[in-house]
């Protein structure tokens, strides 16, 4: 990002998968379309979201390229490297540099469970290798590590390239982390929304999350911006109950969120073993609350939100 701003709405694409379990180049465009349309601020690949950890190396290279083909820098896109070692996630880099990231979110390795000065280690050689801003993916729930805000911040001091924290976490927990850091570290929140407006209350940059009620949170994101915090409320409120069914795990996520988007947006979903499998009363749940979320709303520049 040029402007070093990361504020507003940024979308974590889901992988959709074909019968046979290959990716599917047509719904992952679709996908890309109907975000773009959303109005979202910025698309992410090869987040959790992305069920990235079951994508070989060569499939995480086509989803970036696919990505970067879609979005044709109508919004920033970014893109999470994961990997085990140094060389790893700065291969990935490399690639997503290439094919025309503007930032990265760097996740800590998988591998091991480690000090916080090993970690902040690890990033300073990664970050030695990039070319773009980037930030740290910071989620305990989810990764099983993560880093302090004051760990934080010695990051940044060490290297000024590092500019966001993406962060998996509760409104209050993100506060405190961004009364560390200061305001020279940009902090967007995920877990699919939850808190929204108790996170913007806070001061939060915005938000990545998954495309299942993206456009709602769009909304409710411009709704705030323009001071209207009644109307932000009222929307946030009115996505709450489907956010909720659908954040109870990240496989639970993966399994109905896919499929409430693509009942939104009309795309078939197909799971990738190993998956959490739905149920006969998950699936009415999904029909459900993708009823109770309604059609796809496609924002258009100057129209207020309805």
């Amino acid at each position: 990002m040029s402007d070093g701003s990361y504020a507003g709405i940024h979308c974590v694409l889901y992988a959709f998968f074909d019968e046979r379990g290959q990716l599917d180049r047509a719904a992952m465009a679709r996908q890309t379309e109907a975000v773009l349309a959303a109005g979202v601020d910025g698309v992410t690949v090869l987040g959790l979201a992305t069920e990235v950890l079951k994508l070989t190396s060569d499939e995480r290279r086509q989803v970036i390229d696919w990505a970067a083909e879609d979005v044709a820098s109508k919004v920033p896109l970014s893109v999470t490297i994961s990997g085990n070692s140094i060389a790893e996630q700065a291969a990935l880099a490399a690639h997503a540099t290439r094919a025309g990231a503007d930032w990265l979110i760097l996740q800590p390795p998988m591998v091991g469970t480690y000090s916080a000065e090993e970690y902040v280690s690890f990033f300073e050689a990664v970050a030695k290798t990039l070319s773009l801003p980037w930030a740290v993916q910071n989620a305990p729930a989810y990764l099983g590590r993560s880093l302090t805000g004051a760990d934080l911040r010695r990051l940044k001091q060490a290297v000024p390239s590092f500019a966001c924290v993406k962060a998996e976490s509760s409104a209050v927990v993100v506060e405190a982390l961004m009364e560390t850091l200061g305001a020279d570290v940009s902090v967007l929140n995920g877990r699919g929304g939850i808190e929204m407006i108790d996170n913007l209350r806070a001061g939060c940059s915005g938000f990545v999350l998954a495309p299942d009620a993206v456009d709602h949170a769009v909304a409710c994101w411009h709704h705030w911006s323009n001071g209207d915090f009644a109307a932000a409320e009222q929307t946030y409120a009115m996505a709450l109950p489907a956010i909720t069914f659908l954040m109870q795990s990240l496989e639970g996520l993966i399994c109905y969120g896919k499929r409430v988007f693509g009942l939104r947006v009309g795309l078939p979903v197909f799971d990738r073993a190993p998956a959490a499998r739905p149920t006969k009363f998950g699936l009415e749940c999904a029909e459900r609350y993708a009823a109770d979320l309604g059609p796809w709303r496609v924002r258009i520049a100057d129209v207020p939100d309805t």
